[in-house]
């Protein structure tokens, strides 16, 4: 949870948010840059699991575990 008081707080909810949708979009970037090096032969295949992790996580975030 949060850490408030009140867990259906309103801005803990938009701040929530605003945390797991940013933590989508440094997913993406994260799984473009793997792909990239993957492609350059510098890292295996199963370095996707770490992006794909994090964007489980913050979809997660965003629907079963919101505030």
């Amino acid at each position: 949870m949060s850490g408030v008081a009140d867990p259906w707080e309103r801005d803990a909810a938009i701040h929530s948010g605003i945390a797991s949708s940013l933590a989508l979009i440094v997913s993406a970037v994260a799984a473009l840059l793997t792909r990239m090096f993957i492609r350059a032969g510098r890292l295996r295949r199963w370095w996707y699991v770490l992006p794909a992790l994090t964007a489980a996580a913050a979809l997660l975030r965003l629907t079963v575990l919101a505030p």
